[in-house]
C-alpha cells in the first residue's frame, strides 16, 4: 500500500529523516508542529501542491515525529536545527524560505539565529518561539495519551469548524499515533509534568529574536487556543522587517481553515517579500 505520509529518506549520524521534495524553483522549507500524529505530509497536504507551482518544497518529519527516527526525550531544539542543517548540505541547499508551524516556528527561528545566512525569508504561523504561560489547550494537546476519543479532543483544540473533524481525519490522526514507536518519543519529550518546561526549550532570547535581519510574515488565527495572540504580537514587535496579520474564523490550523488565504500569502510574500 502507497503511504503518501512517506517521501524520501535520509540519513545522518544514523537518524533517518523522513521527508518530501516537490516542485522546483527557489526552495522553501516548511517546518511542521508538534500535534499528536503528525506527520508533515499531514501538516501540509493542502499546502505543498499549491506551493510546489512555484517554488522546490522540502517538508522533513522532524526528529522524534512521524516517519523520521526518534532519540528518545528531547531537550534542545538545536537537535532539530541540526537536522535542518544536515538535510539541506545532504541537497546541496544554500538558502532557504522557511514556513514554521507552533513548534515549527520555534524551531523556524532558532535556525534564523542560528544559521541567518541560510534564510532568506520566513513565514511564523500561530509560532511558538517565545516564552509565555502554558494554555490549558496545548497542555492538553503535550498531555496525549493514545485514545480515539483524546485524539478528537486533541483536535478539537486546533480547529475553530468543528465539521473538519471527520472520523476519516479523527481515525488517520489515531492510527499515526499509535503506530508502533511514535508515542513513545512524543510522550518522552513533551508529556512530561513541566510542559511549561517545553515552552521554554523552544524558545529563544528576545534580543537574538530583534537582532534578525530577515523580512519575517506571521500569521495567527484570531479563535487560536494553543499559542495566545500576544506571542505573534510580541514576535511582530520585536522582528523589524515583520508585518502580522490576522485570521478569522481560524483556530491554530491557518494552513487547513484558511487555505487558500495561507497559501496566496506566502507564495506572495516568497516572491516579493513585504512589498506584495
Amino acid at each position: 500500500m502507497v503511504r503518501p505520509e512517506i517521501g524520501k529518506t535520509f540519513v545522518a549520524d544514523g537518524i533517518k529523516t523522513n521527508y518530501h521534495d516537490t516542485g522546483e524553483g527557489r526552495p522553501v522549507l516548511l517546518v511542521h508542529g508538534s500535534g499528536p500524529g503528525v506527520t508533515a505530509w499531514a501538516n501540509w497536504r493542502l499546502n505543498m501542491p499549491e506551493i510546489a507551482k512555484e517554488f522546490r518544497v522540502i517538508a522533513p518529519d522532524m526528529i522524534g515525529f512521524g516517519y523520521s527516527d526518534s532519540v528518545g526525550r528531547i531537550t534542545d531544539k538545536a537537535i532539530w536545527t541540526n537536522q535542518l542543517v544536515r538535510l539541506l548540505d545532504d541537497l546541496e541547499i544554500d538558502q532557504v524560505s522557511m514556513v514554521g508551524n507552533s513548534f515549527g516556528g520555534g524551531v523556524t527561528l532558532a535556525f534564523m539565529i542560528a544559521h541567518p545566512d541560510r534564510v532568506d525569508r520566513a513565514v511564523l504561523m500561530g509560532a511558538a518561539g517565545l516564552e509565555f504561560p502554558l494554555t490549558p489547550a496545548l497542555d492538553f494537546v503535550w498531555g496525549y495519551e493514545p485514545s480515539r476519543e483524546m485524539m478528537h479532543e486533541s483536535l478539537k483544540m486546533l480547529a475553530w469548524d468543528q465539521s473538519r473533524l471527520t472520523d476519516d481525519l479523527i481515525d488517520s490522526r489515531y492510527h499515526a499515533s499509535i503506530r508502533p514507536g511514535a508515542h513513545e518519543p512524543y510522550h518522552a519529550t513533551f508529556g512530561g509534568s513541566d510542559r511549561q518546561a517545553n515552552i521554554a526549550m523552544l524558545s529563544s532570547r528576545e534580543e537574538d529574536i530583534a537582532a534578525l535581519p530577515h523580512e519575517v510574515l506571521v500569521l495567527h488565527g484570531k479563535a487560536d487556543q494553543v499559542i495566545p495572540q500576544e506571542v505573534s504580537l510580541r514576535l511582530g514587535n520585536l522582528i523589524t522587517h515583520s508585518d502580522v496579520r490576522f485570521f478569522g474564523e481560524c483556530g491554530h490550523w491557518v494552513q487547513i481553515e484558511r487555505m487558500a488565504s495561507f497559501n496566496r500569502a506566502v507564495i506572495e510574500f516568497f516572491s516579493h517579500g513585504l512589498k506584495f
